[in-house]
């Protein structure tokens, strides 16, 4: 639910009416307008109506034209829209000239996106990424946000009874975000400490990575029910950003190997930039994957756009040399011709899957075994039980096929990599 106050932070409220406006400057957006349309709606936003104006550059006052403006003004009025969201990032003095103009609430893409995820987070981190990104939207517009900002202020914690209040407000979110750096800086040693463990554990780490609404979720989730773990399964709805944590899982296939599974938060094409450091944030645990998992949705037209976006974030964060998986989802939505030209566009790592119906599921775990337990090989250990540590650490990593203790020790068989056959070679007996 989307929440705005005349600053530009947010308060609730039951529902908003919109009209959404774009400015196509010679190029096609009408992908960036269907996305748009998507964000309002996962915002609890009623879209009324869309508008779209072609010109050879922006208007640096409203950006759309003065004539499209009163075009917008009298559409707003017509429809009793009570919010107009804008597909670009405007500034202060372009946020209250359309106010003004329009006589109504008007935000834009990045605000939106913003409140969508203050409205989700649920992380320590995930909620102080955010509200720093807030926080550095609102600084260069604080001009913009009416004349309530500009009025003087005094007392306990300014210079002076001279001061403006926009200084002021200017001050206090300077300190606000010194500080949430350094408790993001906690938070992040806190993780890094979880993430030696997971190290020191030696489970491999598969990640799913795609655009928001692939399904990423659901897979996570239907490998959880066949691992018989359903009390372990993560949020998921047909909606943009249903979720916006990592969540990680410990998933056992039918053949008793374990792995970490790692669901990232989706990308979206025109990230606002004070957000992109929350998602590299939450996405560096991708450097730390074995293997990535990249969820397309087939039934999306766009979804070859979709799948360039994530491939960029991929580069950006230096994870692109990894294995991949392009898993292609909602394949029950496809016709057989689409089906062959996705699996020829997509390459021999890449398949066809269905988390509704359960189509291709057999070949994904085949293709996680493969790219997570190439090297596993049976073999049968006898451990004395002076070195009961050995076999506990063994038995934490891979649940073991068949477990006897006799006289001599534990006797284990057990699948074990290359690297761990090497490490217990004193104990292997076949």
């Amino acid at each position: 639910m989307i929440r705005i106050q005349d600053d530009g932070t947010v308060v609730e409220r039951e529902e908003y009416r919109a009209i959404l406006v774009g400015l196509s400057l010679g190029e096609d957006i009408s992908y960036s307008m269907k996305e748009l349309e998507g964000l309002a709606e996962a915002a609890g936003i009623e879209v009324l109506g869309i508008m779209v104006q072609n010109a050879e550059k922006a208007n640096a006052a409203t950006l759309i034209g003065k004539g499209k403006l009163e075009e917008l003004a009298e559409l707003r009025r017509n429809m009793e829209a009570d919010l107009i969201v804008f597909n670009d990032e405007l500034s202060g003095m372009q946020l209250r000239n359309i106010e003004d103009a329009c006589d109504c609430r008007v935000i834009d893409r990045t605000i939106l996106i913003l409140d969508i995820f203050a409205d989700r987070a649920s992380s320590m981190e995930g909620k102080l990424q955010v509200e720093m990104a807030q926080l550095q939207y609102r600084m260069p517009r604080l001009l913009g946000f009416g004349k309530s900002l500009s009025r003087l202020g005094g007392g306990i914690g300014t210079r002076g009874p001279g001061e403006k209040k926009l200084e002021t407000d200017r001050r206090h979110i300077q300190a606000r975000c010194d500080e949430i750096r350094r408790e993001i800086a906690r938070v992040k040693q806190v993780r890094a400490v979880q993430r030696s463990r997971r190290e020191k554990s030696e489970l491999p780490i598969a990640a799913l990575v795609g655009y928001t609404n692939a399904g990423k979720s659901s897979i996570m989730n239907r490998l959880l029910s066949l691992s018989g773990k359903e009390e372990k399964q993560v949020f998921e709805k047909d909606m943009l950003f249903a979720t916006l944590d990592t969540a990680q899982r410990l998933v056992s296939l039918d053949d008793r190997c374990s792995f970490l599974l790692i669901d990232t938060v989706g990308f979206v094409s025109r990230l606002p930039h004070a957000l992109v450091d929350a998602f590299k944030a939450t996405l560096e645990e991708l450097t730390y994957a074995d293997l990535l998992i990249h969820v397309v949705d087939a039934g999306f037209e766009g979804h070859d756009f979709q799948t360039e976006v994530t491939r960029k974030v991929i580069r950006e964060l230096g994870a692109d040399g990894k294995p991949v998986i392009t898993v292609y989802n909602k394949a029950d939505l496809l016709t057989e011709e689409q089906r062959q030209d996705l699996l020829l566009s997509g390459g021999k790592d890449s398949l066809l899957i269905s988390t509704k119906t359960g189509e291709g599921y057999d070949a994904f775990l085949q293709k996680i075994r493969d790219g997570l337990f190439a090297g596993l090989r049976e073999v049968e250990l006898l451990i004395p039980y002076s070195k009961g540590a050995v076999a506990s650490a063994i038995q934490e990593k891979q649940t073991p096929l068949s477990v006897r203790y006799e006289e001599e020790g534990t006797r284990l068989r057990v699948m074990l990599g290359e690297a761990d056959r090497s490490r217990y070679q004193e104990f292997i007996v076949r």
